[in-house]
């Protein structure tokens, strides 16, 4: 009897323990999603998620340093670089002169014609040079989440990602472009202080001053100059954790989408892992992005042909 009564305490109390700690957790989990969310209630947070092939975020924001926090929930590699559109030009114009320049191009250059090639992307409209490339989060490995901080100016911008498919398709061709409207209002913010300045130009390459350490690190990337490379591209500033082995030419030619296995989602080199940067943007500017550094060695690489020889790929080691 008395042993029968020890079993139903000993399970009573088990029952209790067990339940203290589910609601601990559940308690931590609340807690944990309280403050995200505040953080994302804060002046000049914008909160970026992709699931599949989308940018799901607000439409309008006040103009001003803006913080992209880029959610990437997807099985694929993204980035999110933004457009600032000449007046009287939307996504309407994109999917109707862009898209299909872009797509006709891609889909020759993998069949191994690169000339035809050229002549489908001199079909771009005369409007697209006018587009201001503004910046926004570099390259981000599926799972991830990129913090990159960039003043807008008012006016009509796009967001879109143009990591390619394995079947060479643009993620931009498949809903990857998305309108966002920053307003005249301002949000009165100020940009983050960082413990790392990275500059990037077309003759130096990429350089920087403060030491890479364990933890949350905040980079700032000042564009020097900027200039359209062979890809018809400008440089930005990409920054992955690689591991032991990992082939650093390799990478060098996947950063060049005008290739055929060039920025494809399945064909990232092994042991490359991307943890955000910022994408191209004007000469003279300066942005900021945000990473928790992990004992290891990282590389930060443009998002243009030949990086090596241009100074655009650099290494650094980060100690325990």
């Amino acid at each position: 009897m008395k042993s029968t009564v020890s079993l139903k305490v000993s399970t009573v109390f088990i029952a209790l323990l067990l339940f203290t700690l589910s609601a601990c957790k559940s308690d931590t989990k609340k807690k944990e999603e309280t403050q995200e969310q505040e953080e994302m209630l804060k002046p000049g947070v914008l909160e970026v998620v992709t699931r599949s092939m989308e940018f799901i975020t607000q439409d309008t924001i006040p103009s001003g340093w803006t913080t992209f926090v880029y959610k990437n929930l997807s099985a694929e590699p993204h980035f999110i670089l933004i457009d600032r559109y000449p007046e009287g030009k939307s996504i309407a114009d994109t999917k109707a002169e862009v898209f299909p320049p872009f797509d006709e191009g891609m889909a020759l250059i993998m069949e191994g014609k690169n000339e035809e090639a050229m002549e489908a992307f001199g079909k771009l409209p005369e409007w697209f040079s006018d587009i201001v490339f503004t910046g926004g989060p570099g390259m981000i490995s599926a799972g991830r989440t990129a913090t990159t901080t960039v003043y807008l100016e008012p006016g009509y911008y796009i967001l879109e990602c143009y990591v390619k498919m394995p079947n060479g398709r643009f993620h931009s061709s498949m809903g990857m472009a998305k309108p966002l409207i920053v307003t005249n209002e301002s949000n009165g913010v100020s940009p983050p202080n960082a413990s790392v300045d990275i500059s990037i130009s077309s003759e130096e390459g990429i350089s920087y001053t403060g030491t890479p350490v364990k933890g949350s690190t905040t980079f700032s990337v000042t564009y020097d100059d900027q200039t359209v490379h062979e890809n018809f591209v400008g440089h930005d500033v990409n920054l992955a954790k690689i591991e032991d082995g990992a082939d650093l030419e390799a990478l060098e030619t996947w950063m060049n989408w005008a290739v055929p296995n060039g920025l494809m989602s399945s064909t990232v080199p092994e042991g490359v892992t991307f943890i955000g940067g910022t994408n191209d943007a004007p000469a003279e500017s300066t942005q900021y992005f945000e990473v928790d550094l992990e004992p290891g060695k990282y590389v930060l690489i443009s998002e243009v042909p030949n990086t090596l020889e241009k100074g655009m790929l650099k290494t650094f080691t980060v100690g325990e």
